[in-house]
């Protein structure tokens, strides 16, 4: 499709889905949404997003059908039991940028293909800042004429979007960049505190890392010490950002996906059950980097690290 004005149908307008649907609203587009919160509602009103009233109105009124929602679970639910395909015209094309389980995306797209629509799955990455700034990376599984009519509403939301491959394929992407994603912040995390244990400064072990064979995301965009990278959580006392419990999240399905799959994954794995137990914890409310301090405080106990 074009880049014409569409009306586009919001549902989940949370951290994420909020600062989505306002973006395309600035992109021109007619946007209707729908939240249960009914302040998230008010916010996302405020930005001027019209609400009809309920996620089926949404649908029936939209050319294309955005969800954001925490689960799989609840995208299934909501396509089906709640009746979104139901009340939505034959053809429309619905946009699923939850991250869910992978056989759950792909379900969700037999539903809307049975349902006589049209379906993608666009997971995101770049969290709240990237979903404020219109800077998210879309990973987009189904059709290819799909895609081409996503696009525009994807780039109106994010800075780039790649089609992955067929339906369920944004969410294998999805998880498997967290996977390494997670892994590295360990990583970047063990060694800020084996570098405090020397007595290597943050900001020397900054200098050297950033520009040597340990460059990384987690070390130059979002490192775990306040100082060397001004805009990183820690230096707002790691308030997300990517919240921890969302990291736990997607590497838990990661490790599912694995197991299922009979791949080995060690890394993958441990990285699962040590962000499990940090959002379990102190992270519940933190972005994923202030696990540093989960394994700063289990070396001063002088325990197992992390």
């Amino acid at each position: 499709m074009s880049d014409a004005i569409r009306t586009i149908g919001f549902i989940g307008l949370g951290h994420m889905g909020g600062p989505m649907a306002a973006n395309l609203v600035k992109a021109g587009h007619r946007v209707l949404g729908h939240d249960i919160v009914p302040e998230l509602l008010a916010a996302a009103v405020d930005a001027g997003v019209a609400a009809p009233g309920s996620a089926t109105a949404t649908a029936a009124a939209a050319d294309v059908v955005i969800t954001m929602l925490p689960a799989g679970r609840q995208v299934l639910g909501l396509y089906a039991d709640e009746g979104l395909l139901a009340a939505a015209r034959p053809g429309t094309l619905f946009v699923d940028c939850s991250t869910i389980d992978v056989a759950d995306a792909r379900a969700a797209h037999a539903a809307a293909v049975a349902a006589g629509m049209r379906a993608l799955d666009a997971p995101v990455s770049g969290g709240v800042v990237g979903a404020e700034a219109a800077t998210l990376t879309f990973m987009a599984g189904g059709g290819a004429a799909e895609f081409a009519e996503a696009e525009p509403l994807l780039a109106a939301m994010g800075k780039k979007a790649v089609h992955c491959g067929g339906e369920g394929a944004g969410q294998a992407a999805k998880i498997c960049n967290n996977m390494i994603l997670g892994i590295s912040m360990i990583a970047v995390s063990e060694a800020f505190v084996l570098g405090e244990s020397l007595g290597l400064s943050h900001q020397a072990l900054f200098d050297v890392a950033s520009t040597a064979s340990g460059q990384c995301w987690a070390l130059t965009s979002n490192c775990p010490v306040p100082g060397p990278v001004p805009g990183s959580p820690a230096n707002r006392d790691y308030r997300p950002g990517f919240a921890a419990p969302l990291m736990a999240k997607d590497l838990g399905l990661a490790a599912r996906a694995a197991r299922a799959g009979g791949v080995h994954t060690e890394l993958g794995l441990r990285a699962a059950e040590l962000y499990a137990d940090f959002a379990a914890d102190s992270g519940a409310t933190e972005d994923f980097s202030g696990i540093i301090r989960a394994i700063r405080d289990a070396s001063q106990k002088g325990g197992d690290q992390a």
